[in-house]
This record gives C-alpha cells, structure tokens and sequence, in this order.
C-alpha cells in the first residue's frame, strides 16, 4: 500500500516567491535594526543599560514590535512555500 500526498503545483509562484522573499528579508532586517537603535549600548553589549527597570512599549514602539513579528511570520510561511516551489521546478 502506498500512500501518496499530493502538493499544490506551486512552479510558476516560484520567481515571484523569490522576489517576495527578499522584499520580507529587507523590510525585517530594517524593522530590527530600527528597533536596535533606541537601545543603548550597555543593552546591546549584555548588560542592562536601565539599570533593570521594565520599560513598557508605546505607540510607535509597539507598532514597530508587532509589525516586526508580524513580518517574522510571513518570512517563514513564504520561505517554506518557496522551498516547496523551487523542489518542484526541473
């Protein structure tokens, strides 16, 4: 008995998952770096540059925080379409 799982033909997305792919990866390299930059350098070194306290994130903070992990999640879903698309072109 053989068991046969069948994928979506995802071939011709292949090109244009590529190009997706590095617009995702540009716009979260840029969302990370972005939100790097207000921390201090004690912070980015390991040390607590705040001297422990916890800082809430508002306005523009938390928008850049979701959108960032927002756009995490679209790398990953587009990198395994992708993965899936490319194996399939011969």
């Amino acid at each position: 008995m053989r068991i046969e799982i069948t994928i979506m033909n995802l071939q011709p997305w292949a090109p244009y998952l590529s190009i997706i792919e590095i617009i995702l990866g540009i716009t979260l390299t840029a969302l990370v770096l972005l939100q790097a930059k207000g921390q201090d350098l004690g912070g980015f070194l390991g040390g607590s540059g705040d001297s422990g306290a916890f800082r809430t994130r508002r306005g523009v903070e938390v928008v850049m925080y979701r959108l960032t992990i927002i756009i995490a999640v679209l790398f990953f879903i587009n990198t395994l379409l992708a993965f899936l698309a490319w194996g399939q072109v011969s």
